[in-house]
């Protein structure tokens, strides 16, 4: 039974692609992007070993819509042989249906075509966010953390909701947004930020809530 090191699974995300989504977040990178918003996935921790059953078992379990999925990390593009298999089952559970798949990477789209395993990858996805996140180019666009980074349709599917978004349109993007999630789990109460911040967004909103006397605590960002 394959598993992957997952960090969170998440239902509904409305900010890291079009419609309502399904987001799963991989545990483990190595690129290590000064400036990135989730140092708590760069350690490979093996105690977040999920099988890809049991995360395709979650999709299926869920009963509003879902237009899309995100696949995010940690770096999704280190674990490739889980990444595969679980977009595999994604693509034999949506069937004919409309749901796109998106996944971010902190390399570079020219590896990752170069590279047999992730092109393979990059073959089960309809869109890819591609590149190191580079905190001075942070150049508040909805989908690429930095301007450096590329967002790449890959299929029909990918170019019809992506296409208008991509590094090569002449549209403007819409401005970018963050999501709040609240849950409670065993080592207490944890407050998640979903989508891709400005440049000091997140120490500014810190900032703003302890004036307000409510303390972040440990954040993943520093």
């Amino acid at each position: 039974m394959t598993s992957l090191l997952l960090s969170k699974a998440h239902y509904p995300v409305t900010t890291l692609g079009p419609g309502t989504r399904a987001g799963i977040w991989t545990q483990g990178c190595t690129i290590g992007c000064d400036g990135c918003l989730s140092r708590d996935t760069w350690t490979a921790d093996p105690r977040t070993e999920t099988p890809v059953e049991a995360i395709l078992g979650w999709l299926r379990s869920l009963s509003g819509p879902v237009d899309g999925i995100t696949v995010s990390g940690g770096e999704p593009f280190q674990q490739p042989a889980a990444i595969a298999e679980l977009l595999r089952g994604v693509h034999e559970w949506r069937g004919e249906a409309p749901i796109d798949i998106l996944i971010f990477s902190g390399y570079s789209y020219s590896r990752l075509s170069r590279v047999t395993e992730s092109r393979g990858i990059l073959d089960l996805c309809d869109a890819v966010v591609a590149g190191p996140y580079v905190d001075r180019r942070n150049d508040g666009s909805p989908l690429r953390g930095s301007s450096n980074q590329r967002l790449v349709p890959l299929t029909d599917l990918g170019r019809e909701r992506y296409e208008s978004r991509s590094d090569v349109a002449a549209s403007p993007e819409p401005d970018r947004r963050i999501q709040v999630s609240v849950n409670d789990g065993p080592e207490g109460r944890r407050v998640y930020y979903i989508g891709i911040p400005r440049r000091g967004e997140m120490d500014q909103l810190s900032s703003a809530l302890e004036r307000a006397g409510v303390y972040a605590g440990e954040v993943s960002w520093r």
